[in-house]
């Protein structure tokens, strides 16, 4: 089932199992700025991440002393009990309690908030997550939304680039084989703000950045005046990914990272984790903004 909301400038529908995006349409001239979704290539549209992002080795990781299987990317994606709790015409709200299920494989007891709204141009997504637990607990969040590349039917995708908000002297971190973090790293920006997009880009996987300046990238093209920005303040990892040859672009907002390759599995100390006293609340949003 998909939900609908809609203002002036934008229409956007959202599955309810998982809450994906799956449309983002300009009112104005139709345009629709999301990946359709084909499974023959990439079966997804905007996979929320929560409580992990990313692989963990060998499947598997311990908490406390216990062996838990923590799926990857978590288990917001195609979650069929996510609630919808609070819809308007251009707002919906999603929760999700912690359950037996949950705590199969994630020990922790909490409350998640998922919300869209509409302002104009912009798509605002905020999460919320709620501490209901005797003790603090322990995740990662991220956004995993992936968009038209590229938008127009005239174009290639190598009339594409990203523009940072900031001049960026910046290095990749490199994937192992099975998709775990490796020490090794790569430099992607040069002193530039500009990443052109190939067909090849991502042939050794995700490029992952851990120290960007920038809070901003645009997609744009050099055949065309649409610009899509995805801001991502409370982030403080980028994830930019694609099937090879496959036309779209992920645009990643990561609190968190997927495991190091040489981790003992110890879940506590994996990178990146956020880490949430007893009773308190903890808020991300990013934002995804159209102009034509």
């Amino acid at each position: 089932m998909q939900h609908t909301i809609s203002n002036s400038q934008l229409k956007v529908n959202i599955f309810d199992r998982g809450t994906e995006i799956c449309s983002l349409k300009s009112v104005q001239s139709g345009t629709e700025y999301m990946w359709n979704g084909d499974p023959d290539i990439w079966g997804s549209h905007a996979p929320v991440l929560f409580p992990a992002i990313g692989s963990f080795k060998n499947d598997e990781c311990t908490i406390n002393g216990k062996v838990y299987n923590i799926p990857k990317h978590g288990f917001i994606r195609n979650n069929e009990d996510i609630a919808l709790s609070h819809k308007t015409e251009s707002a919906l709200h999603f929760t999700l309690n912690y359950s037996e299920k949950t705590l199969a494989v994630f020990p922790f007891k909490f409350k998640f908030y998922i919300s869209f709204e509409l302002y104009g141009k912009k798509l605002v997504i905020s999460h919320k997550v709620e501490n209901l637990d005797d003790q603090e607990i322990h995740f990662s969040l991220g956004a995993h939304p992936a968009f038209k590349c590229p938008i127009n039917n005239n174009e290639e995708y190598a009339d594409y680039y990203l523009e940072f908000e900031k001049t960026e002297h910046a290095e990749r971190t490199l994937l192992s084989p099975n998709g775990l973090i490796s020490n090794e790293t790569e430099l992607i920006l040069d002193n530039t703000n500009i990443l052109n997009l190939t067909p090849t880009l991502f042939k050794d996987d995700a490029l992952i950045f851990k120290n960007l300046k920038s809070k901003k990238v645009r997609l744009k093209s050099r055949t065309s005046d649409q610009v899509l920005t995805v801001s991502y303040s409370d982030f403080k990892y980028l994830g930019i990914w694609a099937k090879p040859n496959a036309p779209f672009i992920c645009i990643e907002p990561w609190i968190g990272i997927a495991d190091h390759e040489n981790t003992d599995g110890d879940y506590l100390k994996k990178d990146g984790l956020i880490v949430l006293p007893k009773a308190e609340v903890f808020e991300a949003s990013y934002e995804v903004e159209i102009e034509e």
